[in-house]
């Protein structure tokens, strides 16, 4: 029997590292990448360098100027999330007259669940933050200016705009739901796709992804619910009524210095397992601990380009 205060158990890891809810978008957003470690360096882009040009005139017996292109390596570490839940021996000895159900099982669903879902909520946190974005490179809406005013707004002029702004194109688009409900039936962006009924009509994302010439549109429909515990359910969507055009490279870690805005450290794989709780319940129970190592970076923020309150 193992003596480890936190015995993985490899059948519940298998089900935390399989089971992925299909609503967020956090890895899309901000792809994971493996580091060595807890604590480890990464290069970070600083801004401008590649578009300094310094002295290229080489005398006739002189070297040629020496430059060091734009990479800061910086210093961090994971940090470790994770939930536990308490399942009574009980439950797990009732289970058996119940074809297919597993209450560890099930327990190891909802915590993973719950640790996308946190996770979720910071990549949208950096993502949406105003403060990750170069100064040129955000804009916040108001009023007619905004999608949702379908008369006297211009989407595709802004969009056009914060591409144009941006030291390399972004690839990706990462709206709100909110936002992209109203952007896809936004009339002079059905105009833009070429869809004759620009009163009635819903865009689709690939058409959209054509139009700005863009590789994906990826929109987070995921909710949160932000009551406080013991209070009703008050529930808000967890990527609000922002944009964001993002430079993403798939390609791209902390070592090889490709150019993207952001990417997930992550320190060993998801994990889950159970640890005896002897004096929990008449016949005791089990708690179930699922967890991860990880760490939100923004790697470049002159490669992105953020639109705030993008509609009402």
């Amino acid at each position: 029997m193992s003596t480890a205060p936190f015995p993985v158990n490899p059948v519940l890891t298998g089900i935390a590292l399989a089971y992925r809810n299909a609503r967020l978008i956090a890895d899309e957003v901000s792809p994971r990448v493996p580091v060595g470690a807890e604590s480890f360096k990464y290069f970070k882009m600083r801004p401008g360098d590649a578009l300094t040009v310094p002295d290229t005139t080489v005398g006739r017996k002189s070297a040629p100027n020496e430059v060091e292109f734009g990479m800061e390596e910086v210093d961090s570490s994971t940090l470790d999330y994770g939930l536990d839940d308490v399942v009574p021996n009980k439950d797990v000895e009732n289970a058996e007259r119940i074809p297919g159900y597993d209450p560890l099982g099930n327990a190891a669903m909802n915590l993973t669940d719950l640790i996308l879902l946190d996770r979720e909520i910071r990549v949208a946190a950096m993502t949406f933050g105003a403060g990750n974005y170069a100064a040129a490179n955000k804009v916040q809406l108001a009023g007619t200016d905004q999608w949702s005013d379908f008369d006297d707004s211009d989407p595709i002029d802004d969009i056009v705009s914060g591409l144009e702004s941006c030291i390399i194109r972004p690839n990706v688009a990462v709206l709100g739901l909110s936002v992209w409900s109203k952007l896809s039936r936004h009339p002079k962006i059905l105009a833009g796709v070429g869809q004759l009924n620009t009163e009635g009509g819903i865009a689709s994302r690939q058409r959209v992804a054509e139009l700005f010439e863009l590789e994906e549109i990826i929109v987070g429909q995921g909710w949160v619910n932000i009551a406080k515990p013991g209070q009703a359910l008050s529930r808000a969507r967890v990527w609000g009524k922002h944009c964001a055009f993002l430079v993403r490279d798939k390609l791209a870690n902390l070592q090889n210095q490709r150019p993207t805005f952001s990417l997930t450290a992550q320190w060993g794989s998801r994990v889950s397992g159970t640890i005896p709780e002897p004096k929990i319940g008449l016949t005791g129970s089990q708690r179930v601990r699922v967890g991860e190592r990880v760490r939100e970076l923004t790697i470049a923020s002159d490669l992105g380009y953020f639109v705030q309150d993008a509609v009402a």
